[in-house]
């Protein structure tokens, strides 16, 4: 995106310390394929014939991107749009010339990503442009399922939870959300397919949508027990490779039997370990820990949106990893 800088941003770049964060976006600036992302959303978009003219494309996904990395609300990345010289840079924005967009057009772009289904389009595009450079070798996958919590609260104007979202109990503790099922490649490490469900789903029971139907093997901890024998995996030719339950091996004879198994055991754990990392990615690096909307199809959407961004920033430190320097944090 070529732009005049404003005078703020000419001053900040005399400066002597460049921040992670902009570090982070210099980054995402290279990795992130632009032109493949608006031709997808280009077609949906308003053209602006009538009224006042839209604001640029390019510009409102990168400020989408913005909210999406920092775990903005559509008022705090207003607010913080205007008070990071970086984040304006990385969107196009001079303050001199223009005003930040506000959170009513944040909003009305959010729900036109929802209601064409685009950010799922733009997870496929990511993900295509990550297969042609290489990095999805489609071999292996690994699967896994985390809770994404949502208020459990009756204190608001409907006095009831969101009826999409359910409760389950996690070892001794109760959770109320939802669950995101991915599907990781074993080799990179990146995210292929997503599912999500209410809480209360086994994670066994969409174990076959994870799959992309090209790979040898699949890994999945001891949750998946039994998907073998599941009807949805008819027919398939996948190996699958599930972790035995604790109690099991704990249940076994000591000896020289048992050592193998409890050493299979932990290869196939470090195997599996690296479905782990796009979580991490998600929920720590980008802060989404609790939905940020009520029903499932939204918050969906948005999780699209950060399993696409996450495999970049996956794949920015493989690729740094490759050259012998390693990456900015967010």
């Amino acid at each position: 995106m070529k732009r005049q800088i404003g005078f703020a941003e000419a001053e900040s770049l005399g400066k002597k310390r460049v921040t992670r964060r902009q570090r982070f976006l210099d980054e995402m600036e290279t990795l992130v394929p632009w032109s493949r992302l608006l031709a997808a959303i280009e077609p949906y978009y308003p053209k602006g014939k009538r009224g006042r003219p839209p604001i640029g494309l390019e510009r409102m996904l990168r400020i989408y991107f913005l909210q999406q990395w920092y775990g903005l609300s559509d008022e705090g990345l207003e607010d913080a749009l205007y008070d990071s010289i970086a984040m304006r840079g990385f969107a196009g924005i001079d303050l001199a010339v223009e005003d930040v967009p506000d959170a009513t057009t944040l909003l009305k772009f959010r729900r036109l990503l929802l209601e064409h289904d685009l950010t799922r389009k733009l997870f496929d595009e990511i993900g295509i442009s990550l297969c042609e450079r290489g990095l999805l070798m489609k071999e292996g996958t690994l699967v896994d399922a985390t809770i994404i919590a949502a208020p459990s609260s009756t204190k608001n104007g409907g006095k009831s939870r969101d009826p999409e979202m359910h409760q389950t109990k996690k070892g001794n503790e109760w959770h109320f959300g939802m669950k995101a099922h991915i599907g990781v490649d074993a080799d990179s490490g990146l995210v292929h397919s997503v599912v999500t469900t209410a809480a209360n789903e086994s994670d066994v029971s969409k174990a076959h949508a994870l799959l992309h139907g090209h790979e040898l093997e699949a890994f999945g901890d001891a949750g998946y027990t039994g998907v073998d024998k599941r009807d949805e995996m008819k027919g398939k030719t996948v190996k699958w490779q599930v972790a035995l339950k604790r109690g099991k091996i704990k249940a076994m004879t000591e000896g020289a039997l048992k050592d193998l198994v409890i050493a299979a055991e932990r290869t196939k754990a470090q195997i599996r370990a690296r479905v782990e990392h796009p979580f991490h990615v998600v929920k720590n690096l980008f802060r989404h820990r609790k939905v940020r909307y009520r029903g499932l199809a939204r918050n969906t959407a948005q999780l699209f949106s950060l399993f696409a961004l996450a495999n970049l920033v996956i794949a920015r430190k493989r690729l740094w990893s490759c050259h012998g320097s390693s990456p900015s944090g967010v």
